[in-house]
């Protein structure tokens, strides 16, 4: 967190539902991403990055983490001017600690020995169904259209770390080695899709952190996706009351 107009809107929000920053600086504000949706869906990001991208081994060395830490990095992040500083600071990491990757658009950025230092890491990774096959076709030279499953098998056979594909109104796949599998979408209204994806990461880093199975993180994160699109705005991400109602008339 920083110091300024965004970050004083960010620091509200989040004490209004219980979080605090573990880390704080001085050094600028946080970013800010302008969100340009046309009639037909396609969308357009002006981003502008803050002090959320400006890291140093400093400020990472001083954060605590607890056993079994679950690690959230986005493409933004990795593909700033510091990425190599967070990467470095990942493989300082034990083995305790699991990592969760959304590269988003910013996955083409991300360079051939930054991906394979991060993969050697075993991150579990999410991609929507565009990101699955640039990275396909970059990684095997594939120029067919393959479907998400072969996408998913051909993830794992290379770098053996799971992987969820979001396959919007088709739902999600999965495959983590030991099981494998889709998740079927729940119905929605689509109002507005802005923020779908970066929800659905955080419904996988809900149940995961409860402990529950990787299809049931994946059918959670199905679950709030759902919600999310069927509201305005990106920030609507729904409580577990609000949730639970929206899914009373699929139940």
């Amino acid at each position: 967190m920083g110091q300024g107009i965004w970050a004083d809107i960010i620091r509200k929000t989040l004490s209004e539902k219980g979080i605090v920053s573990a880390l704080e600086t001085d050094k600028g504000d946080n970013g800010w991403c302008l969100a340009l949706v046309e009639p037909d869906g396609e969308r357009t990001f002006l981003s502008v990055s803050g002090v959320e991208n400006q890291w140093d081994s400093e400020i990472l060395r001083n954060l605590k983490l607890q056993p079994d830490t679950l690690i959230y990095l986005s493409g933004y992040q990795l593909a700033s001017a510091t990425g190599e500083v967070l990467i470095d600071w990942l493989e300082s990491l034990n083995s305790r600690v699991e990592l969760f990757i959304d590269f988003g658009p910013r996955i083409e950025d991300i360079s051939e020995q930054q991906l394979a230092r991060l993969m050697a890491l075993k991150p579990m990774v999410s991609l929507n169904r565009q990101e699955a096959e640039l990275m396909d076709a970059r990684i095997s030279g594939h120029t067919s259209v393959l479907s998400a499953d072969t996408l998913a098998e051909d993830w794992y056979r290379r770098y053996g770390c799971p992987l969820i594909i979001r396959v919007d109104k088709e739902g999600a796949c999965y495959h983590d080695g030991k099981q494998k599998g889709w998740i079927k979408p729940f119905p929605a209204q689509v109002v507005d899709t802005i923020g779908a994806g970066d929800s659905h990461a955080g419904g996988v880093l809900a149940a995961l952190s409860s402990g529950w199975s990787l299809a049931d993180a994946v059918t959670l994160s199905n679950a709030v996706a759902s919600y999310v699109v069927s509201h305005r705005g990106g920030d609507c991400a729904p409580s577990v009351t609000e949730l639970s109602e929206y899914l009373e008339k699929y139940i």
